[in-house]
């Protein structure tokens, strides 16, 4: 199941995984990201400690290659795995296990990495990353759920839709972005529609929260309503 899309806003450096699929809370066991150190996506009949052990080696320094080679050498079911990861430098590596059901496969390009399994076929991957290197005007979120849109509409899971979800982490260890469709209809309608929703607020208050600079953040609430204002004013999120 599932397709899901790694990428490194060139601009801000932050990284986001957006991922889509017939399959329930997919942003609960697949996406995985270490502020400053890299994303993966573990997927197909998923193993969550390829994401857990893996981002302890993206902070080890090691690389996608090496993380990917390590982690399904201690798995005896990576054959029906699928996986890739980016690192701080950009540098990707992908595995999609030889039983995993097609149509499977993985994509590199520059500065992101697409993977899916049990597609209707090699253009889901092909469109989610020609709309990803279109949209270059887009703000990094957006443009994430703009690639996934496109796969879904060159047809997606082939099983049909159910959840999708989107991360985004900057330089701080929390997520500058998380949202999570569980069970819908029409799962990355819903994705788009709560990404706008983080914009009318959360997106602006974000920046008062404490961080590894000032660890105890903006508690004055004048301060942070008068911000949140600014911000909006200044349209911030429109750039984001």
């Amino acid at each position: 199941m599932t397709w899901s899309i790694i990428a490194r806003d060139a601009s801000t450096g932050q990284f986001g995984i957006a991922v889509a699929t017939r399959f329930f809370a997919v942003g609960a066991r697949v996406p995985y990201v270490a502020a400053g150190f890299g994303a993966i996506a573990t997927q197909a009949l998923v193993n969550p400690y390829y994401g857990i052990d893996g981002l302890k080696l993206l902070r080890d320094g090691r690389s996608p290659r090496e993380i990917i080679d390590t982690l399904i050498a201690g798995d005896g079911g990576h054959a029906s795995r699928q996986l890739h990861v980016m690192d701080a430098a950009g540098r990707v590596a992908s595995h999609t296990g030889q039983e995993c059901v097609g149509w499977c496969g993985h994509l590199e390009g520059h500065g992101f990495s697409i993977a899916g399994n049990m597609l209707t076929g090699a253009q889901v991957l092909d469109d989610t990353a020609g709309a990803y290197a279109e949209h270059t005007a887009l703000p990094f979120a957006q443009r994430l759920i703009a690639a996934m849109v496109a796969g879904e509409a060159a047809g997606g899971d082939k099983r049909g839709r159910q959840s999708a979800a989107l991360v985004i982490y900057g330089e701080e260890e929390w997520s500058a972005l998380d949202l999570r469709v569980d069970d819908h209809s029409d799962p990355l309608a819903e994705l788009a529609r709560l990404e706008q929703v983080s914009r009318a607020h959360w997106i602006h208050f974000r920046q008062f929260l404490p961080n590894r600079n000032n660890p105890a953040g903006t508690t004055d609430r004048d301060t942070i309503d008068a911000g949140i204002k600014a911000s909006i004013a200044a349209g911030i999120a429109d750039k984001r």
